[in-house]
């Protein structure tokens, strides 16, 4: 089982999966010899199969995910897309058309966090209204 740390650890790789031990480190708050052992570990438990970092479906099938739909003040847009991509468990963001003004995607390891994520999203200061759904399964990814 994988701990907040390492959920931590692995949205920084999908950010950047260049980034240095250094970097990372420097971003966690802890050691290099921390990161890299953490590394390590997350290797051998075959959590990590590769450097764009691709994660096992062992360890994606436990993570919660949701789309989140937006409406923004237009003028505050930019603002809300830099303050989500400070938010870690936003895996993308896209512009759409229609009723809504953004829409992400969302992961957690549970219910409950994947809630804290949505009052976090729901709260941000030029968001208006959002609307999520829960995905429960995929049925075709290419």
């Amino acid at each position: 089982m994988l701990t907040k740390a390492d959920h931590t650890l692995i949205a920084l790789l999908r950010e950047n999966a260049r980034a240095s031990t250094t970097e990372l480190a420097r971003r966690l708050g802890v050691s290099r010899t921390t990161v890299q052992s953490r590394l390590e570990r997350l290797e051998k438990s075959g959590a990590i199969e590769g450097y764009t970092v691709r994660l096992s479906s062992l360890h994606e099938k436990d993570l919660v995910r949701a789309h989140v739909l937006l409406t923004c003040l237009p003028k505050l847009s930019p603002q809300v897309e830099a303050r989500l991509r400070t938010i870690l468990a936003v895996r993308s963001l896209h512009s759409v058309s229609g009723h809504y003004d953004m829409a992400a995607v969302v992961e957690a390891p549970s219910i409950g966090e994947l809630d804290q994520v949505l009052d976090q999203i729901g709260a941000l200061e030029g968001v208006e209204r959002t609307m999520s759904s829960i995905i429960l399964s995929t049925r075709i990814e290419r």
